[in-house]
């Protein structure tokens, strides 16, 4: 864990820093979990150039990472349809509102086969809890906990479902 006297005014180095020294104890977490993921996502593109604050997951500091089948999420808002196997992540810190950061859930958009759900544009979210703990996955155990996840990205049905970094964060 680590403090900061400012939580409203983190500099995008002072993010990335810390973002940086908490890492391996994330990554250490996540790994609990078994999800084959939560290890493997770090050896994707990283395609946040720092950790951004993200109002809708919390306004925790993320970083946004995709697998080789998504490759064209780094042309953001054209990026087109991901096909089955893409897999989306993003890693992130909390921040309390005295300054105190750690780290925060792991959270996972896979792109599965047509059909698993229709009316999301067939992504399964997953979320892994910083202790390894599954929070909940689409269309298994704790399937209701990330509904949320479905409800917001419902919103972005045009760009299939998926939101983009801010343009000042992206590399």
């Amino acid at each position: 864990h680590f403090s900061v006297e400012n939580p409203e005014e983190i500099a995008n180095e002072q993010a990335e820093r810390i973002y940086q020294a908490l890492l391996e104890t994330m990554v250490d977490g996540y790994a609990l979990s078994g999800n084959p993921v939560a290890r493997a996502y770090q050896s994707w593109a990283r395609y946040s150039r720092f950790p951004y604050r993200s109002r809708a997951h919390g306004n925790r500091f993320v970083n946004n990472y995709a697998n080789a089948i998504a490759e064209t999420y780094g042309r953001y808002e054209q990026a087109g349809t991901m096909p089955a196997g893409a897999i989306l992540v993003k890693d992130n810190v909390t921040v309390t509102n005295n300054g105190t950061m750690a780290p925060g859930a792991l959270l996972i958009m896979e792109k599965m086969p047509a059909g698993f759900r229709p009316d999301g544009g067939d992504w399964r979210y997953t979320m892994i809890m910083p202790d390894g703990s599954l929070f909940g996955t689409t269309g298994g155990q704790d399937a209701a906990r990330v509904e949320f996840c479905h409800t917001c990205h419902k919103q972005a049905e045009q760009t299939d479902y998926m939101f983009f970094l801010p343009g000042a964060y992206r590399r």
